[in-house]
């Protein structure tokens, strides 16, 4: 897999295709207006705790988990950068559109809530799948997965209930989306990653300069 141009830049499309639908997905999870997302509860206690803004702790977090994957060995790929760029736009872009209403009851909440993390668990599996490398959250929950010897399923469960844990006690706000995204994220990763015979954790992800080597012909320093 990507030893060709040809393959990174297929590769490169599908997994921008991928991210993209995480992207709708969280416009989806938005809409449901039932509780955010487990790591925007971190986010949102670290804010609080400290008196950073949320933009900022976001983007520290960010780097601080891409120090981690860095020290635990794992390949910092194309993906990585396209996920920085793309799901955030396409959040931005479905906004803008705003082909969905915010929900104002509790059962079209739940149904939009589950419609996005549906869409969000499909999106990563196609995107990871690529072989490109994963956003730093993600290439964590890979590494995880490696290390422990566990499904990502469970994997993520744990992760996303210790983010979610913490950031309630630093004063993040949790709902009942939160808990849906913590009990059904990776169950639903797991069982897509099953059903297309997809091991998230055997993939080689190739690193940037790799990639860069073969789209370009020369050897890249890093």
């Amino acid at each position: 897999m990507n030893q060709t141009r040809k393959d990174i830049v297929i590769h490169s499309v599908a997994a921008a295709a991928g991210l993209f639908c995480c992207g709708i997905g969280i416009y989806f999870t938005l809409q449901a207006n039932i509780g955010v997302s487990p790591w925007d509860v971190f986010h949102q206690g670290v804010s609080s705790h400290t008196g950073m803004l949320y933009g900022n702790v976001s983007v520290l977090t960010a780097l601080l988990i891409l120090i981690v994957d860095i020290v635990m060995k794992e390949p910092i790929g194309v993906g990585m950068f396209l996920d920085a760029f793309i799901v955030g736009k396409a959040v931005d872009l479905c906004s803008w559109l705003n082909f969905l209403p915010k929900q104002t009851s509790l059962p079209a909440g739940l149904l939009c809530m589950m419609a996005g993390l549906t869409i969000i668990a499909c999106g990563m599996r196609a995107y990871m799948g690529c072989a490109l490398g994963c956003g730093p959250r993600d290439t964590l929950m890979v590494a995880l997965c490696k290390r422990s010897g566990l499904p990502i399923g469970p994997v993520t469960m744990v992760l996303y209930a210790v983010v979610t844990g913490i950031g309630w006690l630093l004063g993040g706000q949790v709902g009942i989306g939160t808990i849906l995204s913590v009990l059904y994220v990776g169950p639903a990763l797991q069982m897509i990653c099953r059903m297309t015979k997809f091991d998230a954790a055997g993939v080689t992800h190739q690193s940037l300069p790799e990639s860069l080597r073969i789209l370009t012909g020369k050897r890249v320093l890093c």
